[in-house]
């Protein structure tokens, strides 16, 4: 028995549903109004997501990837690739591309279905103390879009190399598919943006690979 706590528009989550999806994992899932405090604080002494239940072991753990590493017992997503160079091209890639990406959707993630009135306005407090007042945001968008491009293009080098374990191969995504993809997926949300062709098939193939629903199974229920 396995339980995910998590919310839904956030990456280091989607991370962790796209492996388990991927691995066939059953787990019970527990998304989390972005104001409960309490429940990650009794779990694991501080308000952060996703946290696992591996309930058999009594095992909790909340960093996504040490999560993924757990549950993928036959290595069949490679991550031992996490402990080679390639990984800090990755994590450096995520890091830059996580800015203007950020910034860009959060202003449309508050108004999804993922959050009522009141986690909305406790989202807004946290998020707008560190990035500034959405609406400001917002009018600073075409900055935001002009910062991707050259990352997007590194984006593609990657899914074009054959050498960095990245791009949907014969066994299926890798560690790094996961994390590229659940950090650019975000993105869709946007309607000024549209990823190239080549970015947008390769992000559709990951959903593909990994069975992967990535918001519709919970923003379309009742």
């Amino acid at each position: 028995m396995v339980t995910l706590y998590h919310y839904i528009h956030c990456p280091f989550c989607v991370r962790v549903r796209m492996a388990f999806s991927f691995l066939k994992i059953p787990f019970e899932s527990r998304v989390l109004p972005y104001d409960d405090e309490e429940t990650p604080l009794q779990l694991m002494g501080k308000k952060m997501l996703p946290i696992v239940e591996f309930h058999e072991e009594n095992i909790r753990l909340n960093e996504s990837l040490d999560i993924i590493v757990k549950a993928d017992t036959t290595n069949q997503l490679g991550h031992d690739l996490l402990k080679g160079k390639d990984a800090e091209r990755i994590n450096d890639l995520l890091s830059r591309l996580g800015g203007p990406i950020h910034n860009l959707v959060m202003p449309y993630w508050v108004y999804t279905q993922e959050f009522n009135q009141q986690s909305r306005t406790y989202f807004l407090a946290k998020k707008e103390l560190k990035r500034g007042p959405f609406n400001k945001l917002m009018r600073k968008a075409p900055t935001f879009l002009s910062q991707l491009p050259p990352l997007l293009e590194e984006v593609e080098n990657m899914i074009a190399s054959s050498d960095i374990g990245i791009g949907i191969g014969k066994e299926g995504p890798t560690i790094f598919d996961i994390m590229l993809a659940s950090h650019l997926w975000g993105l869709y949300v946007l309607p000024e943006f549209q990823f190239s062709p080549k970015i947008h098939q390769y992000l559709q193939e990951v959903k593909l690979q990994c069975s992967f629903n990535y918001h519709e199974d919970y923003w379309s229920k009742d």
